[in-house]
């Protein structure tokens, strides 16, 4: 079992001291999705939903959050962001919607948080947009997709 990095020697939770660490170029892609009614479906694909455009107000909800991952997440530390992407692929044969989020950063620490409360907000985004005509929806496998830098170099999750 890997050393915990966010434990002290006393098992209190710390921030993790990353001032001796190199800056490098960091990407972090994470992914999820939102299983809705086919009708939902087939209207926010035709921008049906009284709301607005779902996705468009998804797509900035997520690069918002990414931006606000150090101030919602207590122990992840505050980034200068360089780029996010929010990208989603509606899948017809599922009623739902893949999001994918990619954050890169050039720092001293990775941008996994980032990308994942990316997906996590554009999907409550979703969930916002189109709840009074489907309360059901189910927001499903958040999850990090792959990183790159830093020490631990490449991971790539394999689910």
């Amino acid at each position: 079992m890997p050393k915990l990095t966010h434990i002290d020697k006393h098992g209190k939770a710390k921030m993790v001291d990353v001032t001796a660490k190199e800056i490098t170029n960091r990407e972090a892609v994470a992914k999820g999705r939102v299983f809705m009614q086919p009708a939902t479906f087939e209207a926010v694909l035709a921008n049906g939903i009284q709301k607005g455009d779902v996705l468009a107000v998804a797509r900035i909800a997520g690069i918002m959050a990414a931006k606000k991952a150090g101030d919602l997440i207590p122990l992840c530390h505050p980034l200068n962001i360089t780029a996010v992407d929010i990208s989603f692929e509606p899948l017809p044969e599922k009623n739902c919607i893949d999001i994918t989020a990619t954050a890169k950063v050039s720092g001293r620490t990775g941008v996994e948080m980032e990308a994942l409360t990316a997906v996590s907000v554009a999907a409550l985004a979703i969930y916002d947009m189109c709840k009074a005509v489907d309360k059901g929806m189910t927001i499903s496998d958040i999850r990090l997709v792959k990183k790159t830098g830093g020490k631990s170099g490449i991971y790539k999750n394999r689910r």
